[in-house]
C-alpha cells in the first residue's frame, strides 16, 4: 500500500463487535446483555452522515462451541443496530480456530468479503478492533486498522498495531485525518 492510499479516508470502517463496539460479555447469546461502548453511537452518527459505510466483523466461536446459536447471535446483532443503527454489511465467523477456516480473524476473509459486498477495494476500507487479530487480519486484507485497547488486550497487541487510540471517537479522528498514520498515546 502506498503512502498516497494511506492519506484518504476510508470509504467505509468495519468495526469488530465485543470490547469495540459493545462492552465484551463472552458468548453472549442475549440481547438485554448489549452494552454500547462509550461513543460508539456518536461516532457512527458522525460517520453515516459523513457518507462512510459502516459494517461489523467478529469472530463468534460460541457457535461452534454449543455455546450459543445462530439465532441468538442474531438476536443480539439486532440489538446492536436497534441501539446503534443500521450496518451496511455484517461478517460473522462461527468457527474455532482449530477449524482453520480463512474467515476467522486474524485471516481476512471477514474483511475481503465485507469489502467486495461494499464494492470497495480492501484499501479503501479500515478496520477497527480492541485485539491484534483485528489489526493483524485488516494487515493481511490490506485494509488500514486502528486499536482500542481494553484490558483484555494483550501488550504485545499493542506494540505490534500500526495506529492506537483511547476511544473509538479518537479512532475515527485518526482515520478520517489526511495524514500519515500515526499511534496516539493509550
Amino acid at each position: 500500500m502506498d503512502i498516497e492510499t494511506l492519506s484518504e479516508p476510508p470509504a467505509a470502517i468495519l468495526f469488530d463487535r465485543d470490547g469495540t463496539l459493545i462492552t465484551d460479555v463472552p458468548y453472549n447469546g442475549d440481547p438485554a446483555l448489549v452494552h454500547p461502548m462509550p461513543t460508539a453511537r456518536t461516532v457512527l452518527a458522525r460517520l453515516r452522515r459523513l457518507g462512510i459505510r459502516t459494517g461489523v466483523v467478529s469472530n463468534q466461536s460460541g457457535i461452534a462451541r454449543g455455546r450459543v446459536t445462530w439465532q441468538q447471535v442474531r438476536r443480539v446483532n439486532v440489538r446492536v443496530e436497534e441501539m446503534l443503527g443500521p450496518f451496511d454489511v455484517w461478517q460473522i465467523c462461527p468457527h474455532v480456530p482449530e477449524d482453520g477456516c480463512n474467515c476467522r480473524k486474524p485471516r481476512p476473509e471477514m474483511i475481503l468479503t465485507a469489502a467486495a459486498k461494499l464494492g470497495l477495494p480492501p484499501e479503501q476500507v479500515a478496520v477497527i478492533g480492541d485485539i491484534g487479530a483485528d489489526i493483524a487480519a485488516a494487515s493481511a486484507a490490506g485494509s488500514r486498522s486502528v486499536m482500542v485497547p481494553t484490558r483484555r488486550t494483550l501488550a504485545q497487541e499493542r506494540a505490534g498495531a500500526p495506529q492506537l487510540a483511547t476511544d473509538l471517537s479518537r479512532a475515527v479522528d485518526l482515520l478520517l485525518r489526511s495524514e500519515e498514520p500515526r499511534r496516539e498515546a493509550a
